[in-house]
């Protein structure tokens, strides 16, 4: 067998004309190792999601990183299984991530609105999208991933399956990831959960003439984010934190001090108008024009994708049926798609109590999950898992169905959290569509049995949700602190509840959500990402600027490579080295986190030197060091 991929896996032959690096169709992929194997991944990787994308917006798909340390467990425990195994242990990795990145957009809603969530009822709804979204994903399986062969690209998937063919230099990945692993490990233990012994915030705020404020955190999981997704996209988050602490803050602060001795703010009528500082400013005006700006972003991604969706339907309508593949797996499908509406039925009566409730719920949930699940497989092969526009997609389908419960009169606190329990069944559809079909297209082309994937990524997926409900549930008490620069900025879910709340009670701020709006029509046309500046608009500008020198090193790495295989190779390693440092920098603060509430852990406060400016400066300094030499030096192997 080749060491190389098929030169026709990246197209060139008909989809069903396609032969697979693995050609030996009675070899299976799992057994009870590798089962345990990627229960532990979606297990690691759901919880570390969860932690890192509610603090910083932002989540990292598994696929990659999954695969490498798949590859190496597999390699001990299940060596007979070869790549198939090391295929269903990175799916299973990818099916924890998905749930993550889904849920955590919606479900802290409702926390955030003032209610509770239990886990049953966050199980339930986890559960129905878990099925019914990889139902409906099998349903288009034979299009998209076998018609459209060498049309839909499948970027990640390709990554994904080049990883996996190479998987024979996996030991100089996990020594990155474990280098990673390390360095974000004890910079979490001093200065988070564990023993918050130093202070890792470098923090500048301007609260006389001219109001602003400048902020760095120390935090190697942030620091890691940024090395992975990039220059272009960190920086332009970076702009939408400037934009706000540098322009519309100052701007307002301006106004404020003309303010009459009477003028109050508009929702906490105890604090005058002229004496709100800097970060007043931004909690009770700046934060709803990000609000506006992500919304008229959501609507705008989603009218973009009107041709997409028409295309994604018409072409799902006149596709073979998934039944032509040889596998005979319809009942399996047909089992997935009905268990996730029954889940969904059974869920919508256990979490609204009313009837007529459900029944509308149900309807409006699936209608929606049903058609941006279909696109959200297509635009997986396009664009890849990293880049879906999983929020746009949330934020139109709460936007109608908000506005559905109003028409029908539902505009109470128990009635909003219905909606975001039936909001959260529509994500967790949509994210685990996207995971779903990157990682079937693995399996294509790969050569392992869709069947086989499909369970394994089921499991993996309610593992996931079983995780993250309990990690939501876990955090509850630090995720509704708010204030300067809280544990956890949830910029999803703070807009998801300042919509729907607003929504249902009118009493949004609508001249603060209309200047985002506008401000976010200009960036449409400027031909500027909307969503991600609005992002950057919106978290802490403590989070993007760290975001930003993950980047930076990134960038430092590539222009200090002489050779083209060089750079490739080093930037590999630090792929490896930052997946490493959000692993570590996510597991060691939950970690942290739990101890605290068993009360087995108590952590200090800083005081003297470790509470400067000075000793952050010093941290971070630390840490770019450390994150880069070890890059930097990496040996190129000719």
């Amino acid at each position: 067998m080749s060491k190389k991929l098929p030169k026709e896996a990246y197209g060139g032959v008909s989809g069903k004309d396609y032969v697979p690096y693995v050609t030996d169709k009675s070899k299976t992929g799992g057994n009870m190792a590798v089962l345990i194997i990627g229960i532990v991944l979606a297990v690691v990787f759901a919880a570390s999601t969860a932690y890192s994308g509610m603090k910083a917006g932002l989540t990292v798909a598994a696929g990659i990183p999954g695969s490498i340390i798949g590859s190496a467990f597999i390699a001990i425990f299940a060596k007979g299984k070869g790549i198939l195994g090391k295929n269903i242990v990175q799916g299973m990795a990818s099916g924890g991530e998905s749930v993550a990145s889904g849920v955590i957009f919606v479900l802290p809603a409702i926390l955030l609105i003032g209610s509770q969530v239990t886990f049953l009822e966050g199980l339930v709804v986890g559960v129905g999208g878990v099925l019914f979204g990889i139902g409906v994903s099998s349903l288009v399986y034979n299009y998209l991933i076998i018609e459209e062969h060498g049309k839909l690209m499948y970027p990640e998937s390709m990554a994904i399956c080049e990883t996996l063919v190479a998987s024979d230099a996996g030991g100089d990945s996990m020594k990155y990831m474990g280098i990673g692993f390390g360095i974000s490990g004890i910079i979490t233990l001093l200065t988070g959960s564990f023993f918050n012994v130093a202070n890792n915030v470098i923090s500048f705020i301007g609260n006389k003439f001219y109001k602003y404020k400048f902020e760095v955190e120390v935090n190697p999981l942030l620091l890691g984010i940024g090395f992975i997704v990039g220059l272009e996209v960190s920086l332009t988050m970076f702009a939408g934190s400037i934009l706000a602490n540098f322009a519309i803050t100052p701007l307002i602060s301006y106004f404020t001090e003309m303010a009459g001795p009477g003028a109050t703010v508009w929702n906490n009528p105890a604090m005058a108008i002229s004496q709100m500082g800097v970060n007043d400013i931004s909690a009770n005006y700046v934060k709803y024009i990000g609000a506006g700006m992500m919304l008229c972003g959501g609507i705008i991604g989603a009218i973009k994708l009107i041709p997409t969706i028409i295309a994604s339907v018409k072409e799902t309508i006149n596709a073979k049926s998934a039944t032509n593949d040889g596998e005979g797996s319809s009942a399996i499908q047909t089992m997935i798609l009905l268990g996730g509406i029954v889940v969904a039925v059974i869920g919508a009566f256990l979490i609204s109590g009313n009837a007529l409730m459900a029944i509308v719920g149900v309807i409006v949930s699936i209608i929606l999950a049903a058609l941006f699940v279909i696109v959200a497989g297509r635009l997986t092969g396009t664009i890849g898992t990293s880049n879906l526009p999983v929020s746009g997609m949330t934020i139109a389908s709460l936007v109608i169905a908000t506005l559905v419960f109003v028409i029908m009169g539902w505009s109470g606190q128990a009635d909003n959290k219905s909606l975001l329990l039936f909001g959260t069944f529509i994500v967790v559809s949509i994210s685990m569509a996207g995971g779903y079909s990157q990682s079937q297209k693995v399996t294509y082309i790969i050569g392992g049995n869709k069947n086989e994937m499909q369970k394994y990524f089921a499991i993996s997926g309610i593992v996931g949700v079983i995780i993250v409900i309990g990690t939501i549930i876990l955090l509850s008490d630090q995720l509704v602190i708010t204030g300067d620069n809280p544990p956890f900025a949830l910029p999803q879910a703070n807009l998801i509840s300042t919509l729907t709340s607003g929504i249902m009670s009118g009493q949004l701020p609508w001249v603060m959500i209309i200047v985002g709006v506008l401000i976010a029509i200009v960036l449409y046309f400027l031909d500027l990402p909307i969503m991600t500046i609005a992002i950057g608009f919106y978290l802490p500008i403590a989070t993007t600027s760290i975001i930003l020198i993950g980047a930076l090193i990134r960038v430092f790495v590539e222009k200090t490579s002489k050779e083209e295989n060089e750079k490739e190779i080093k930037v590999s390693n630090g792929i490896s080295l930052s997946s490493g440092l959000v692993a570590g920098g996510s597991i060691i603060g939950l970690i942290g986190i739990i101890l605290q509430v068993l009360e087995i852990v108590k952590s200090g406060v800083p005081s003297g030197f470790a509470s400067g400016n000075m000793m952050a400066l010093i941290l971070l300094i630390v840490l770019v060091v450390f994150t880069t030499w070890p890059i930097i030096t990496s040996k190129v192997k000719k």
